[in-house]
């Protein structure tokens, strides 16, 4: 459910002590900041608001003021422990892996960018820390201008979905015009991207979904034909969409209806997954599964801006929270069946 948010205008006072960064009146940082992070790992209730230094920016960073965080699985994972992030991040760790917002100091070292540069990024495992929080300092190489067709709320939705999309049907699966693919699980952040993607390759499309709504979802985004992915037979409508089997598959979810995908891969097809992805696609010979990252980057974002303005992606925003209600967002995570993308509204 949308949560409604009250914006606030503030005045902050400037900070001293960013000597690596070129700053302006125009641009004024504070001391501290409110950042939404935990002390230790837990469910949704151990995220709550804290008081937290500005992070400092390095020669080759840029501070954000973040406008748009962007809320996924893999961050409750990070909540919960059962992906930890690296030993270079202490508690209270800061969570969030992508957002928008903008520029608000540049790095002595950077010079692709000028202050109040509306910007999105994505930084996994950030050691200054997350994008649930007033600020966040990113190496600038994680760092992109924002697509001209995108403003900064579906900006911050989709820099960590958005490469994980293309990157899979691009890079992974290399997929082409007029091959056939199968998107497991196409409605979520990832899936809902991944559709529109393999559509702007002229690729046709069996999206897999689960209820009516998540159905007319898939279908809404360009998927050719969608299936319930639990009750549906999903063998019948592969085998209807493609007779000798899909080219390939994009595995963005488990569960039982996950094996009934892959028996509908023809031989020598294409199976990729991001990695996190439970259970992992098994190996079946004569198929190529393909394990992947999304890759941040000038390159990569830069494909992706022309990805995005050439598919004139929509991006679907499934709710929308408050900075201090990020404990509610993961709980509607955890609730599931979510079409599109839960977002936090910092500023």
């Amino acid at each position: 459910m949308d949560v409604s948010i009250a914006e606030a205008k503030r005045t902050h006072p400037v900070i001293g002590d960013h000597r690596s960064a070129r700053s302006t009146e125009a641009s004024k940082i504070p001391e501290t900041m409110r950042a939404a992070a935990i002390d230790r790992f837990g469910g949704p209730e151990v995220l709550s608001l804290h008081t937290l230094p500005v992070p400092k920016v390095g020669v080759g960073d840029v501070l954000i003021a973040v406008d748009t965080a962007g809320v996924g699985v893999w961050d409750a994972e990070i909540r919960e422990g059962s992906w930890a992030p690296s030993n270079r991040r202490r508690f209270p760790l800061v969570l969030g892996t992508d957002g928008s917002g903008v520029i608000a100091a540049i790095g002595s070292r950077v010079r692709r960018f000028k202050l109040d540069d509306r910007v999105y990024a994505y930084s996994y495992d950030n050691p200054k820390g997350g994008f649930y929080a007033e600020y966040v300092a990113v190496s600038a190489k994680m760092v992109a201008h924002i697509p001209k067709p995108l403003d900064l709320e579906h900006a911050g939705a989709i820099p960590t979905t958005g490469l994980t999309a293309l990157q899979g049907i691009d890079d992974a699966l290399h997929l082409k015009k007029g091959e056939s693919i199968i998107i497991h699980g196409a409605t979520g952040g990832v899936g809902s991207l991944a559709v529109q993607f393999a559509k702007l390759r002229a690729a046709r499309v069996l999206a897999t979904a689960s209820g009516e709504d998540g159905l007319e979802f898939a279908r809404s985004l360009g998927a050719d034909i969608a299936v319930d992915g639990r009750h549906g037979d999903i063998a019948a409508a592969a085998r209807e969409f493609a007779p000798n089997g899909v080219d390939a598959m994009l595995a963005l979810a488990g569960g039982d209806s996950l094996e009934r995908c892959l028996a509908a891969v023809r031989p020598a097809g294409r199976v990729a997954y991001p990695n996190g992805i439970e259970p992992e696609p098994k190996k079946r010979r004569g198929i190529h599964v393909i394990p992947y990252d999304a890759v941040p980057g000038v390159r990569e974002f830069a494909r992706l801006g022309r990805a995005v303005e050439a598919a004139k992606l929509k991006v679907p925003i499934a709710g929308v929270y408050a900075l201090a209600d990020a404990a509610k967002a993961h709980e509607r995570i955890a609730a599931g069946h979510v079409l599109g993308k839960i977002i936090l509204r910092i500023h």
